[in-house]
């Protein structure tokens, strides 16, 4: 493997046509989960099949037991999502149980303790909050140079409120001082030994297949707009891919590893981006989201070496110390991998949660296995990942253009408009200008509902009209002829980002937009 320092290029609009983003308020909608836990059940869509399948094999379940876990993993997610918000700087971590039937919330304040029990989770009073926790194992971090190599990395394990330090055996001397030098406080660290000896899998794939130039293999992780994202260790920008079938594919964009561990490949017009993970027993997995998991949810993975393997999760936010340098950020599971299943894809349910990254051991005797979170690399590379929800097309074109109802009477008015989560104004020059809001951006939004309000001037008639980024570009999603100088448009649509472009048909000056998505 080449030794290489992190590589920061990002995604810009030259490499995948996106704007830059701009946070919307509440974009996702008010998801908020307070049922017991005997409402969990049927929530979301089924899980597949093979999915269930795997999880009977790997954890050694029944049938019934697997999609009552799936069940209350997804109830789980949303949950712990809510009270995190609401509990702020007393919030100290969340996990689910070994038998996979309970989610636990640790808690600073014993007067929040009834606010997590209403939800359907299990309070738990902990000495030390979920950013204090971060806050040592960020002390670890910032010492990552000095680390011994006999430490395999660290993480905060939240279900003991501690800080884990992994030294193989003899090392625990080295793995205290190591922890004094950076300033952890002792009771706040706890050293297991371990024989780990974690390395990035760098001759690797993830569902399907890809080559990188001349020489690795490695495997597609997600889908996403214009491309996929796989492992950082498996190619440096400009490189080049040729996919399964040995066709020219794609070219990487951005890279970085070690620090972290992630990549986006843009692939040619050849190549479509599909919403699916390789199950290597003959099918295809969803992919309809992309809910972070708790630790101790059950996880599964796609590799082209060793196939769909499952486990569960062990620790987020764990830092690992691979030869090359040390990568943070990762989580770490006990599914095991070997070398051809690097970059490929992590599934807990139908959400995506990573890219494989390295691991320990290997299938025959098990191990440990990391993987880069999917969150940090579409954020960091403003990508849109590729859902089940994105394929309601119509045959031979882009998204369906619904008609847009007209304005009730009384409706639409410039304090209806400025009622909206976000408020724009602008102004149009002359007679077919064209702009786009917000501030010339775009914006991501979850699955939803959108609505959107245009106060034109008098006697002006301007054009609303919605646009998605997809895999062709921009493609309007919904439009809205002005009754009058009011305009109303309402879309319900998948995942993904999306822009307004006022236009005017007649007329000139200062117009008054407001949209939300719930």
């Amino acid at each position: 493997m080449r030794r290489r320092r992190v590589i920061t290029a990002g995604v810009t609009v030259a490499a995948v046509g996106l704007l830059a983003a701009v946070t919307v308020p509440a974009l996702a909608g008010d998801d908020r989960t307070d049922q017991p836990a005997t409402d969990r059940a049927g929530a979301g869509q089924p899980a597949a099949t093979e999915i269930v399948t795997a999880l009977g094999r790997d954890l050694g379940v029944s049938t019934a037991d697997a999609r009552t876990r799936l069940a209350t993993e997804r109830w789980a997610g949303r949950t712990v999502a809510t009270l995190r918000a609401d509990l702020g700087d007393a919030y100290g971590g969340a996990w689910i149980t070994a038998d996979g039937t309970d989610l636990v919330v640790a808690v600073t304040d014993p007067d929040l303790a009834a606010r997590v029990d209403a939800s359907g989770a299990r309070a738990q009073l902990v000495p030390r909050s979920q950013r204090q926790l971060d806050a040592v194992k960020r002390q670890l971090d910032a010492d990552a140079g000095s680390a011994n190599p006999d430490l395999a990395g660290w993480y905060v394990d939240v279900a003991d409120n501690t800080v884990v330090l992994l030294a193989r055996p003899g090392a625990q001397a080295a793995a205290r001082d190591f922890a004094a030098t950076a300033g952890v406080p002792v009771d706040a660290l706890r050293v297991d030994v371990s024989d780990e000896t974690p390395v990035p899998l760098f001759d690797v794939r993830g569902g399907d297949p890809y080559f990188i130039g001349a020489g690795g293999r490695c495997s597609v992780g997600f889908s996403v707009v214009g491309g996929f994202v796989t492992a950082g260790h498996c190619g440096r920008p400009g490189d080049t891919t040729t996919g399964f079938n040995q066709q020219a594919q794609g070219v990487f964009q951005a890279s970085s590893f070690p620090g972290d561990d992630w990549a986006f490949v843009a692939v040619n017009g050849d190549w479509t981006p599909q919403p699916v993970i390789n199950d290597f027993n003959g099918g295809t997995l969803p992919v309809a989201g992309a809910t972070e998991a708790p630790v101790g949810a059950s996880i599964c993975r796609s590799g082209s070496t060793t196939g769909t393997r499952c486990g569960v999760i062990q620790a987020r936010n764990v830092t690992v110390n691979y030869p090359e340098g040390a990568v943070t950020g990762l989580t770490r599971t006990d599914v095991c991998a070997e070398p051809g299943d690097s970059g490929g894809a992590w599934l807990s349910g139908d959400q995506a949660q990573g890219v494989t990254s390295g691991g320990s051991g290997n299938c025959q005797i098990g191990g440990v296995t990391f993987f880069q979170p999917l969150a940090e690399i579409l954020e960091v590379n403003n990508l849109t990942l590729v859902t089940t929800t994105d394929a309601d097309t119509p045959p031979g074109g882009g998204p369906a253009v619904p008609t847009v109802a007209p304005t009730p009477p009384g409706d639409g008015s410039s304090q209806g408009c400025t009622g909206h989560e976000v408020v724009r104004r602008g102004e149009l020059d002359a007679v077919g200008d064209r702009q786009v809001q917000p501030d010339g951006r775009s914006f991501r939004a979850g699955a939803g509902r959108h609505s959107a309000c245009l106060q034109a001037p008098d006697g002006a008639r301007y054009d609303l009209a919605l646009q998605r980024f997809t895999a062709a570009g921009w493609r309007t999603v919904a439009r809205g002829d002005a009754d009058g100088t009011v305009t109303e448009l309402s879309f319900s649509g998948p995942a993904g980002s999306y822009r307004y472009r006022v236009g005017s048909d007649q007329g000139v000056g200062g117009y008054l937009l407001g949209f939300s998505v719930n």
